[in-house]
């Protein structure tokens, strides 16, 4: 377990993040400034967690919350830059905004959030980490722009990788389809969930441990590792997957037309 760490956790207040916040307030030694829009879950930690509401999606209010880390906190030793969200849709209509919106959330705050804490280390030691999504990897039916969003991500990783100071470790999350409120923020109607779905529980121990040993990447479903080596050998197979899906999304847009 991560000890004597001070740590800002975004999106913090369910699903995975809340998990995650979990784990490492268990560890007393621990410090962690956890962020959210909703705090209602994170106000029930002990003295160890710093609650702060914010929407991550603007500079001015990651310079906010960064400024009030280090004012509680006196030091960030890591910044997991977990929050985001999804849409479950048919990209069919013309909404600047809404696009804007989402990538501000999933794109542009870790992107930012990188750039602050690099900028506060001064070459000094730390730990960077962002959930992505297996998603970033291979895009789902329903979930264009959400797929958009994390492959825009996992390219900013990459990048990051090639040209990143050697002071700062990269750790990143590639959950599939998880048990948590994602599903309704996606859509307030409900739907067919993607195959498999797995446990946040699940997801937070194996990132948790990913970020103690500083891994650079965790992938918690062996089923999604095994599906992307069988993809690239058998490409029919994953076309197989994505007819799958794809009929849960039309047979979504059938219930909605009704």
């Amino acid at each position: 377990m991560l000890k004597n760490q001070s740590i800002v956790l975004t999106g913090a207040n369910s699903g995975i993040g809340l998990e995650v916040l979990k784990l490492l307030a268990s560890e007393k030694s621990n410090k962690i400034f956890a962020v959210d829009l909703h705090l209602d879950k994170i106000n029930e930690f002990s003295e160890n967690v710093f609650s702060y509401q914010c929407d991550v999606s603007s500079n001015e209010n990651i310079n906010a919350f960064f400024d009030a880390a280090l004012e509680a906190m006196g030091d960030i030793t890591l910044f997991y830059a977990n929050a985001g969200y999804p849409y479950y849709e048919v990209l069919n209509y013309v909404d600047w905004e809404r696009t804007k919106r989402i990538f501000e959330t999933n794109v542009f705050s870790p992107i930012y959030s990188y750039e602050k804490y690099q900028t506060y280390l001064n070459g000094r030691e730390g730990h960077f980490a962002i959930t992505i999504s297996a998603i970033g990897k291979m895009a789902m039916p329903g979930f264009t722009l959400y797929s958009a969003t994390k492959f825009a991500t996992q390219g900013f990783q990459q990048g990051l990788r090639l040209e990143m100071p050697k002071n700062i470790k990269l750790t990143c999350l590639y959950p599939i389809a998880t048990d948590t409120n994602f599903f309704k923020a996606a859509n307030k109607e409900k739907f067919e969930r993607p195959f498999p779905v797995q446990s946040p529980v699940v997801v937070a121990k194996k990132m948790v441990k990913g970020l103690e040993k500083g891994k650079k990447s965790v992938s918690p479903s062996r089923f999604f590792s095994f599906g992307m080596v069988l993809f690239a050998v058998l490409p029919f197979i994953r076309t197989i997957y994505w007819n799958m899906e794809n009929a849960k999304l039309k047979r979504f847009l059938a219930k909605q037309a009704k």
